[in-house]
């Protein structure tokens, strides 16, 4: 979209305060694109499980015996109950339904239930225990996280999320540099957010507000001041300050640069969004990774991983103050969107807004909510 010097209008606040529009959204965005579920790490061992929210569907990640992860939906074929109800936890070998005991192996297929000897299905034949067994859901692994899509038919994988950041970064190759895949979680918050997980994303998107609400990190990036964000351009990576040592809350040094990184992305930050629900920060000695669930219409649980070299929090280094620069940033952000929220429901904004020319990329993304979930929605 081409820049322009005048004021564009913006999604009206039903977009944020409506729970039809939320259901329409979770039918038509969170259940049909690739939806970053969990760091894969996290279930890295035989029988851990993982359950998340994707859309209106409970979705269960498990390692299996074989060490394969996979994803299948967290309902019992018998009867619907929820298989696990924990958000993650560890089994011996087996999945079994808390209501009837039906019983599923690691890789899905059904094992045991009470008399299933003596069960047949309506054409007579003894139950086919594969096709009773848990249904499973697309899933890919990419950047250390799993990614999982409810679809039938999944869109590519390449296009909508690798290409999403190829079209931030420019160059295919760029993110391969932070191997992400090989770093560790340094530090992990998890945020519960009282703001529609659009108001999110639009702020993650701009920085007309970084000179306002984010000093520290306008200090560590002064271009930031200017209102313009580093995704305004493809490529772009912001520059430290000159006397910024390092990506930290008071611009001290922080850890060597990551062993693969290229000359030109050393001393910048360069920010992606994937769409709908992920966030990448890059900096030289550490990756900072957000992941929204978006639970109801105003409510959204962001997760952020601090990623940095294994050695690094192994040896026990101080990660305190790379931490802080961004957990400020965070609760800035969040709380932002939490002082917008309420005033969605206003009669002064069933219009909505206005963009400022700074801003002129958020319109593609409302234009993009509009076509995904169609303007007879709202």
């Amino acid at each position: 979209m081409p820049v322009t010097s005048d004021l564009i209008p913006t999604l009206g606040g039903e977009y944020y305060c409506d729970p039809a529009v939320f259901r329409a959204e979770q039918e038509h965005i969170f259940e049909t694109m690739w939806f970053c579920a969990a760091r894969t790490s996290d279930i890295g061992e035989p029988g851990v499980f993982r359950r998340v929210q994707v859309g209106r569907e409970s979705v269960l990640l498990v390692r299996g015996q074989d060490g394969e992860l996979r994803a299948f939906l967290n309902i019992c074929r018998h009867r619907g109950a929820m298989i696990c109800t924990e958000s993650e936890g560890q089994v011996r070998r087996t999945l079994r339904c808390p209501y009837h005991a039906w019983t599923y192996a690691l890789d899905g297929k059904l094992v045991a239930a009470p008399n299933i000897k003596s069960l047949h299905d309506d054409s007579g034949a003894p139950i086919d225990r594969i096709a009773y067994g848990l249904v499973p859901v697309a899933l890919r692994e990419w950047l250390g996280y799993a990614w999982v899509c409810l679809a039938d038919d999944p869109p590519s994988f390449d296009t909508d999320v690798m290409g999403a950041v190829t079209g931030r970064l420019g160059d295919p190759a760029a993110i391969d540099h932070y191997g992400m895949d090989r770093l560790t979680v340094g530090k992990r918050v998890v945020y519960d957010v009282a703001a529609n997980w659009k108001l999110i994303v639009e702020n993650f998107m701009e920085c007309y507000h970084c000179a306002t609400i984010h000093p520290e990190l306008v200090e560590v990036l002064p271009e930031f001041a200017g209102g313009y964000a580093a995704q305004y351009y493809v490529g772009h990576g912001a520059e430290f300050g000159e006397r910024i040592a390092g990506f930290t809350v008071d611009g001290r040094a922080g850890f060597d640069p990551l062993p693969d990184l290229a000359p030109e992305q050393d001393r910048k930050y360069f920010a992606i969004t994937i769409r709908p629900t992920v966030f990448v920060n890059l900096v030289p000695d550490h990756v900072i990774f957000h992941r929204m669930y978006p639970m109801a219409h105003d409510r959204t649980i962001v997760e952020c991983d601090w990623l940095y070299a294994p050695d690094v929090v192994r040896s026990g280094g101080a990660l305190e103050h790379s931490v802080e620069l961004f957990h400020r940033v965070n609760e800035q952000d969040f709380a932002a969107c939490e002082r917008t929220q309420p005033a969605m429901s206003s009669r002064a904004y069933r219009q909505g807004g206005v963009l400022v020319p700074a801003e002129h990329h958020i319109a593609e993304f409302h234009e993009w909510t509009r076509k995904r979930i169609g303007d007879a929605q709202c």
